[in-house]
């Protein structure tokens, strides 16, 4: 044991060094505080039911607290048989948020520079160019992480692949199953799905590499491995990858049930949705230089000597004053310091100004064939990120690859070359450590100096040979802050736009003076190894300092310690009035509508009603085009009605005051309609609630007709019997009904087929869908217990193959871990 700790003494060195500093930088949470993340307080608004039952021990599978109700399985789910659930359970109890990330991020990586057979120093600053990379850290501010999760296994994956590819099948099999299971659980997608794009093309420059050498029988035996970890990932993640395509056909993302009366396309998102976050082509220079693009929206703040205070210094404005409306008019469209084509950015994919020149030089240097790999992954990503401002690469695979039409925020796959750029950086540094030919690899060295220097210079002296640094809506901006300032002429808010383009000139060229420095610094350090002047071990440790350095830097842009709060167990708003008073309903299944807040994105309704709006990125496809035909040019009451709202909160125009209105015409949990009318499809069920009395009729898809018994009501219409809910849960929902005459039951609940089931005093009975979303039964004649079951095999019969999963990779972890140990030699070094 002694001896294995004497081995390993340098890896516990850096893991110590990695605890120091998450410790230095999140130091808040350390004390206790939490991050301010706007995205959590969404989500935690969409979970208010959920986190109510779980309150009482009570898993919920099904929601009704937003969009009428939806399945929680992309908002929460237990998945307590998928062993990874708990790994990621025991990291959050013992490191507090965001600490047990970025260890993962530190960890993964300093494994993958370890396979890739660099010094642990050299592995180490490898880490922390990926894990402080500013995206990863931005996503952390934000809140999503399960994103920065699902990127923070990456290079465990890579590496493990990498191990397999090399012979050692059973120990890199098995990790690639461990670290695949993990990154499926992070629930991620796109993320998995962006990584699986790297690697195939891994896989196709490694087999080219392995026809060449006469060495297919080899890749094959290790493609089967890893077809085995893969086949064993998924099947330890079986309950949320079968829930998540199940449902997933179903949302927004699915394909559309409408072929007239609609904006969404036929299947998947729509083109400008999806391409909504869009890298610029010359955005791409922030890769280099962080603020070329004029930083985060609102992360830069205009003191006293930018231009922009400037005029409004001159205009006779006080300083203090001055200074606040010169960063309070990025409110206008065009009119902050980020110019951009996004809607707007927390900021800029900074990958840094070391890794960068290290990258240009590894294309010079490296000879390894992970090279062309690493080149063709960078160059693929970048222009699928481009999207709508480079849409040929991009409208390809949206138009054909499958799923790839299913994500939006295409500029996230460059989370992707955010790897890739350190990879191939650390590459060239080992390189030159194993050079044989000094003054070949200094002249290359040179090279590189030139092509990143001479671009930095470009963009220190003459930046206005590559950027405009005018938005494409700015004179949109100049017009809106003329009317706002009530001037007879856009002199003022042109003085005013003019010199907001010279603070951001002002802004990139600091930045590149900075990029300079480190490029220079970079250079001075590898010269001073390539002399003979300092060793592999100060070389080593300099670039884990420079590296620190340069990436802490920036990223302390982004995620300050004022980014921490206080630590609540939950966020809660401050509730208004009209919250209070609607509170005091006992109804437990009534919906509001809130005309002051937007349907789709509520994420405050939520937190005190079920509303018939809310928030989520996997909201019901036909819900949608609901909202997209009923409520985008007006409102249609009838809606509300069959959707049982009860509550309408409204705002007066001129007083700004927010009161509420009982709804008397909504139609509570359930009835009985009088009529039944057919229509042929979507389309036809569309028009047909655009108006109609949902008490008295029930809109029906003819597919359902054989669903209804016509004989069976030729006893006509019993006015006087009822149907009402009894007992309420999201999961089980049981109702009384009498009646002389058997009659067709319409219940103010959303309509879902995979999960849902009907029972009549006991008795599994079939329902079917009305007034194009809701749910419908015919129910005999007589008193009856009707219950809605939500069970969905998907998530049941899934819990059980995890397991088995699960199960199996512990097994092979086990086995593997047996095999290892019995290949090394007693008494000598790993």
């Amino acid at each position: 044991m002694n001896n294995w700790f004497k081995r390993n003494g340098i890896h516990f060195a850096i893991i110590g060094i990695f605890l120091v500093i998450c410790f230095l930088y999140f130091t808040p949470a350390f004390q206790g505080k939490t991050l301010g993340q706007a995205d959590v307080t969404g989500a935690q608004s969409t979970a208010t039911e959920i986190n109510a039952y779980k309150a009482k021990d009570t898993t919920i599978l099904w929601t009704n607290q937003i969009f009428g109700g939806m399945p929680t399985f992309q908002l929460w789910a237990p998945y307590k048989a998928n062993i990874t659930t708990h790994v990621i359970h025991a990291l959050k109890v013992i490191f507090p948020n965001p600490i047990d990330t970025v260890l993962i991020f530190l960890l993964g990586a300093y494994f993958l520079f370890i396979v890739l057979k660099l010094n642990p120093w050299l592995s180490a600053a490898g880490a922390i160019a990926f894990t402080f990379s500013s995206y990863n850290i931005i996503l952390l501010v934000a809140g999503h992480a399960n994103q920065a999760y699902a990127i923070a296994f990456f290079a465990p994956i890579l590496a493990s692949i990498i191990l397999t590819l090399r012979g050692k099948y059973i120990l890199g099999g098995s990790l690639t199953a461990l670290f695949l299971a993990m990154e499926i659980r992070s629930n991620h997608i796109q993320m998995t799905y962006y990584l699986m794009l790297a690697i195939l093309i891994l896989a196709g420059i490694e087999l080219y590499h392995a026809i060449k050498a006469k060495k297919v029988p080899a890749y094959f035996k290790s493609l089967a491995y890893l077809g085995g970890a893969l086949l064993l990932a998924l099947a330890v993640n079986a309950s949320i990858l079968w829930s998540t395509y199940d449902y997933g056909k179903e949302t927004i993302r699915g394909q559309s049930n409408l072929t007239q009366h609609t904006a969404e396309p036929s299947n998947g998102l729509a083109k400008d949705y999806a391409y909504q976050w869009s890298q610029g082509v010359s955005e791409s220079l922030t890769f280099l230089v962080p603020n070329a693009y004029g930083g985060g929206s609102g992360t830069e703040v205009l003191d006293q000597n930018s231009a922009t205070v400037k005029v409004f210094l001159a205009n006779n404005v006080p300083e203090d004053k001055a200074m606040q409306l010169a960063n309070q008019i990025g409110g206008f469209p065009g009119m902050g310091t980020y110019w951009g084509n996004k809607p707007g950015t927390s900021g800029p994919f900074y990958f840094g100004a070391v890794i960068c020149f290290l990258f240009i030089f590894g294309l010079l240097v490296v000879k390894s064939r992970l090279k062309w790999w690493l080149l063709t992954t960078v160059v693929l990503t970048m222009l699928l990120s481009f999207g709508s401002n480079w849409p040929f690469v991009s409208d390809l695979f949206f138009n054909y690859f499958p799923l790839y039409n299913k994500f939006r925020v295409v500029e996230s796959i460059l989370a992707v070359a955010s790897l890739c750029f350190p990879i191939l950086a650390f590459l060239a540094i080992k390189e030159i450590i194993e050079a044989a030919d000094s003054k070949e690899i200094f002249k290359k060295l040179k090279l590189a100096l030139y092509i990143t220097g001479g671009l930095t210079l470009i963009l220190i002296a003459l930046p206005e040979l590559l950027l405009s640094f005018r938005a494409t809506d700015q004179a949109t901006g100049i017009a809106q802050l003329t009317q706002a300032f009530k001037l007879s002429d856009n002199t003022l808010a042109t003085s005013i736009s003019n010199a907001l383009v010279k603070d951001r000139t002002d802004l990139e060229r600091a930045d590149a003076i900075r990029t300079l420095i480190f490029i220079l610094i970079t250079f001075g350090i590898l010269w001073a190894f390539i002399k003979h002047k300092i060793n592999v071990t100060i070389l080593s440790v300099a670039f884990l300092a420079l590296i620190l350095a340069d990436m802490w830097q920036i990223d302390k842009r982004y995620l300050k310690d004022e980014n921490f709060t206080e630590k609540q167990d939950s966020y809660q708003p401050q509730e208004r009035v009209v919250d209070q008073f609607i509170k005091r309903d006992t109804d437990p299944d009534y919906r509001v509508f809130d005309m002051t807040a937007s349907v789709k994105s509520d994420t405050f309704n939520p937190f005190f009603h079920k509303t018939f709006g809310g928030y989520s990125a996997a909201r019901l496809k036909r819900y949608e085009e609901l909202i997209d035909n009923q409520f985008t040019k007006s409102i249609n009451h009838d809606v509300l009605d069959m959707m049982n709202v009860k509550y309408i909160i409204t705002q007066d125009p001129k007083s700004e005051n927010v009161s509420m209105q009982v709804n008397p015409t909504a139609c509570g949990h359930a009835w009985f309609v009088k009529s039944v009318k057919y229509e042929k499809n979507a389309d036809e069920e569309m028009v047909a609630i655009s108006s109609f009395a949902p008490k008295d009729v029930a809109i029906v898809d003819q597919q359902y007709s054989s669903l209804i018994d016509t004989k069976a009501m030729k006893g006509g219409v019993d006015t006087s019997a009822t149907i009402k809910l009894t007992s309420y849960n999201p999961d089980h929902m049981i109702y009384e009904s009498g009646s002389t005459t058997s009659q067709i039951a319409v219940f103010s609940e959303v309509y879902y087929n995979k999960g849902w089931k009907m029972f009549v005093d006991g008795k599994e009975t079939p329902y079917f869908r009305a007034d194009y979303l809701l749910r419908a039964a015919q129910i005999p004649v007589g008193n009856h217990k009707i219950e809605f079951i939500f069970h969905p095999v998907s998530y049941y019969a899934g819990e059980t193959i995890s397991l088995a999963g699960s199960v199996l990779l512990v097994l092979a972890l086990g086995f593997a871990g047996y095999i290892e140990n019995k290949k090394k030699p007693t008494g000598k070094k790993a």
